[in-house]
């Protein structure tokens, strides 16, 4: 069977995959993945065959992988987090669809999750997950869902924060954002989630909106009813008032 994994591997460290996804990286031929993401795995791998293509080969990416399982060589297709999140499942299912390559996809841990962890527990209720790129997606699509989600009084978990070209989304967001959410809103941001130099940030909306953010950034917006519990993030579900 010409097989093809496509595997979450959370923030990338060993302690924080699944079982399932460190059992099939060990078992496999061939990993395939972005740079980045293939040096956090491959000390773990040393002895793997590896597929790397750069930020925006995508697709070369997934075409590589899918002609590596045709060989009938056992291959993974790594993505940081969850595969179907912002990663490669979705892409890798299209490009296989008319071929003899069976595609299995390995959840692992998104940084929503992870770094809601590392804050507390800022998801507790229903939230958006939002990327603040516009590489993929127009950002009039993108201020339209920040928008309803504001209005919506959901908790946000933004991802792509912020780059060299971006330097002022997190800031656009934030303004967008203060439209339908108060400014005292607590909210929380999470650098470099799982890896050395994890920090953590409690903060308001209104101090977000100047916050210095980058692409190992992840930020975490409460609804009306979150609060800052000795320094974390808590969004109530609503146990209390049962």
């Amino acid at each position: 069977m010409n097989k093809l994994y496509v595997i979450g591997i959370g923030p990338g460290a060993e302690d924080q995959m699944t079982r399932k996804a460190l059992d099939i990286l060990r078992d496999v031929d061939v990993i395939a993945g972005y740079g980045v993401y293939v040096e956090l795995v491959k000390p773990l791998f040393p002895d793997k065959e590896y597929l790397v293509t750069p930020m925006r080969k995508e697709v070369d990416r997934c075409r590589m992988a899918i002609d590596a399982a045709k060989e009938g060589r056992t291959v993974a297709m790594i993505s940081s987090g969850d595969a179907g999140v912002y990663g490669m499942a979705g892409l890798c299912l299209e490009l296989a669809a008319d071929t003899d390559v069976e595609v299995e996809v390995v959840p692992g841990v998104t940084a929503a999750l992870s770094g809601g962890a590392v804050l507390g527990a800022p998801l507790t209720h229903d939230f958006a997950v939002i990327s603040l790129s516009d590489l993929l997606t127009p950002w009039d699509k993108i201020e339209k869902r920040l928008e309803l989600a504001g209005e919506a009084d959901l908790s946000i978990a933004l991802y792509n924060p912020s780059s060299h070209r971006r330097s002022d989304y997190l800031q656009k967001a934030c303004d967008i954002l203060m439209r339908h959410v108060k400014p005292e809103t607590v909210c929380g941001v999470v650098r470099n989630i799982g890896r050395e130099g994890e920090s953590y940030q409690v903060m308001t909306l209104k101090e977000l909106r100047d916050y210095k953010a980058d692409m190992f950034t992840t930020v975490f917006i409460g609804n009306s009813q979150t609060m800052e519990i000795n320094g974390r993030m808590v969004t109530p579900r609503g146990y209390r008032n049962v």
